[in-house]
């Protein structure tokens, strides 16, 4: 199980095909896929267990995956596959829970050479506020700055061979003795600032250009926006610059992980599955960054799996969401107490379900930001819950070129579930997933 870290659908398949020739031959791709939320932790952890934010806890606000949920890597273990996690994102590893049922985390920062800082480097950490506080404080002489630094070079430098180089020595080391292993791969190519060499760089060409574009990444890493009422987005012109650095950075990544694909599935008795936890904002509902919002460009996925036997590749084009990876992924090794939740099923438990909780940014997120959004795909519109109003979106189709397509408030006492959804099994499904939402959200307040 391959992530590419924050990959937008679009910038995945935005000259109409995605350029992994092999996977696109072979794989089934679920071309209108979406995440059930919009960053790494209560994305992956919704992956990991098949549940909503709500339910697994794993959010901005209360952070660590709940001790009753049961994750992927644990029924895999039960069901004897020796587990593995290989990650460049601390986000996925012990500090909030994601480690549980893998037998062993390697993280590339610790099996990689480390190397210094440079300057541009350095400036665009300082944008995180714990890198601050800890350079000017004791930590600054002690092993927890530098643990935090090292961990921090998975912004600056690419780690995809190395990760592919290990994920091939376990592979081969158990297929020698016979023995099954479930490898999950976390890659950090694609997360922002987005690697677009083997070594951060800038893409602009001039000095001015350049600094114009070192601001704005330290601007949206630092997010003051959520904190100075006098700050703003940055301009249009400059997120078009960070925006293309991503696709920069999938045309970095996609040929090695098409052979490493290949190498993983073609000619075995393996099932491969590729996709991204989320994607990214670039000015999308007035946004930027991953934090706290749900758009179709946060929450729309590429998804590529590839059987080991009895499913025929193609285009499949239903509505679904990324979480079901946990369903289809453990019905295939033989877990039997999931029911009619998967990928390939369309039905009600596949209407896609996002979710997003405010970013408390150190105590001083403005009152403004400090909202919960639940939002739902049906026939072609999103529907979404926020400060106790609906406001309803035309999906976006960003395979024809277009833009995010802005929300729009509905009538007060308007409620879509009731008025829209033409479906009594649809409306049941969604009646009691915004209600459990609403009480887990007034459990944060209270």
């Amino acid at each position: 199980m391959i992530v590419a870290d924050s990959l937008r659908y679009d910038s995945v398949y935005k000259d109409g095909g995605p350029g992994v020739p092999y996977m696109e031959k072979v794989a089934t791709q679920f071309t209108n896929a979406s995440s059930a939320a919009c960053w790494t932790l209560p994305a992956t952890a919704s992956m990991f267990t098949g549940q909503f934010p709500h339910e697994h806890h794993a959010t901005t606000q209360t952070r660590m995956l709940n001790k009753d949920s049961v994750t992927l890597a644990e029924i895999l273990k039960d069901e004897g596959y020796h587990t593995y996690q290989i990650t460049s994102n601390v986000a996925t590893t012990n500090i909030f829970g994601l480690e549980r049922g893998f037998d062993q985390v390697l993280r590339t920062w610790d099996l990689a050479e480390q190397k210094g800082l440079k300057i541009s480097q350095l400036f665009i950490l300082l944008g995180k506020h714990r890198i601050r506080k800890k350079l000017f404080s004791k930590d600054a002489v002690s092993d927890k700055l530098s643990e935090d630094l090292r961990a921090g070079s998975v912004w600056f430098r690419s780690f995809y061979k190395l990760m592919f180089d290990h994920a091939n020595e376990i592979v081969k080391g158990h297929e020698a003795k016979g023995e099954k292993a479930f490898v999950f791969l976390n890659l950090m190519e694609t997360h922002f600032p987005y690697h677009i060499d083997s070594e951060f760089k800038l893409s602009s060409g001039n000095p001015i250009n350049k600094l114009s574009e070192l601001m704005t990444l330290f601007s949206v890493i630092n997010q003051t926006f959520l904190i100075n009422e006098n700050k703003s987005i940055p301009e249009e012109k400059n997120l078009a610059t960070i925006k293309s650095r991503q696709t920069r950075s999938w045309d970095l990544i996609r040929n090695d992980l098409d052979d490493f694909v290949r190498s993983m599935h073609e000619d075995k008795d393996n099932l491969v599955v590729f996709t991204s936890d989320h994607g990214e904002n670039f000015g999308d509902q007035d946004w930027v960054y991953h934090f706290s919002n749900v758009t179709d460009a946060c929450t729309r996925v590429p998804i590529f799996w590839l059987d080991n036997n009895n499913v025929d590749p193609g285009i499949r084009d239903h509505k679904t969401s990324s979480r079901l990876l946990f369903h289809s992924i453990a019905k295939k090794v033989g877990y039997n107490k999931l029911k009619g939740h998967d990928l390939f099923s369309n039905n009600v438990y596949n209407i896609p379900i996002s979710q997003s909780y405010w970013y408390n940014h150190h105590g001083k997120t403005l009152d403004k930001y400090k909202f919960n959004q639940f939002c739902f795909h049906y026939n072609g519109m999103r529907y979404l819950k926020k400060n106790g109003t609906w406001a309803s979106a035309i999906s976006t189709e960003y395979d024809n070129g277009k833009s995010e397509m802005l929300f729009e408030n509905l009538a007060a006492g308007t409620n879509p579930i009731e008025e829209v959804v033409d479906d009594n099994e649809a409306q049941d499904y969604l009646r009691k997933h915004l209600a459990e939402f609403l009480a887990f959200e007034k459990g944060i307040k209270s």
